[in-house]
């Protein structure tokens, strides 16, 4: 999980120096503990729930099969041929 922070300050090793960054991004393999504060959490639950209650608006639709296309579906492996012919099978007219 990568994560990108912004308004950060920044500690030196011996932590006698600071700075101020407008921004930093942490890739994930070197996060070893995150903690959010309760805040922090109820203020995107609200968020959730305003853009939730704003409707659909425009949006793709939900989710669910179908829409653009036959899709063909699932698993039909490498080549995915939808005529159910292998891959040097031809047809013939005899």
């Amino acid at each position: 999980m990568n994560i990108t922070l912004r308004e950060v300050i920044q500690t030196a090793s011996d932590g006698d120096r600071f700075w101020r960054l407008p921004e930093a991004y942490v890739r994930g393999n070197t996060i070893k503990y995150l903690r959010v504060p309760d805040a922090v959490l109820d203020k995107v639950k609200e968020d959730m729930m305003k853009n939730r209650n704003m409707g659909n608006r425009g949006g793709r639709g939900g989710r669910g099969r179908g829409g653009r296309g036959s899709g063909g579906g699932r698993g039909r492996g490498r080549g995915g041929n939808s005529s159910g012919m292998g891959r040097n099978q031809h047809h013939s007219n005899e």
